[in-house]
């Protein structure tokens, strides 16, 4: 009974980790790495010691990248802080919606914060443009992370 519990939240887990990619509330890669956490406790999986530190590791650094990524990207294409808070407020606005909101949001909170710090409206669109890729960089990794944890979720339990 208790494996069974421990697949189902699991499966929860690795479901909620992907969607945790996309949502910045709710950290995706170490949400996917406590799913085949679950999965290695249960007699349906049994993982590699060196596949769990892997991925364990590739679970810190890409966490710790999403924070670095969309400030590089801000800064690089010249923005300021301004910028990067701007993204920020506008990735959460753009929540409410719905998928397209989630990537127009930062960019058009990024312009509108340059647009406060300068009000240059060709340098607020370029760190607007460096603010959304870099968070779409951010997302990138964390869904290839957390897809390289679904799939050895995956093949462990079915295998």
């Amino acid at each position: 009974m208790t494996d069974y519990i421990l697949l189902i939240l699991g499966i929860i887990l690795m479901i909620v980790g992907i969607i945790g990619c996309l949502v910045p509330v709710l950290p995706g890669p170490p949400l996917s790495f406590l799913g085949l956490i679950m999965l290695h406790l249960s007699r349906f999986g049994s993982f590699s010691t060196t596949i769990l530190i892997v991925l364990g590791v590739v679970t810190v650094v890409v966490s710790i990248l999403d924070y670095i990524v969309p400030i590089w990207g801000t800064r690089k294409f010249g923005g300021s802080k301004y910028g990067a808070r701007g993204a920020t407020v506008g990735l959460i606005i753009g929540l409410f919606l719905g998928p397209l909101g989630i990537i127009v949001g930062p960019l058009l909170g990024a312009v509108v914060g340059e647009l406060i710090f300068k009000d240059d409206m060709k340098y607020a669109l370029k760190a607007g443009f460096g603010s959304l890729l870099g968070f779409l960089t951010g997302v990138g990794l964390k869904l290839t992370a957390s897809f390289v944890m679904t799939f050895y979720f995956v093949k462990e339990w079915i295998a």
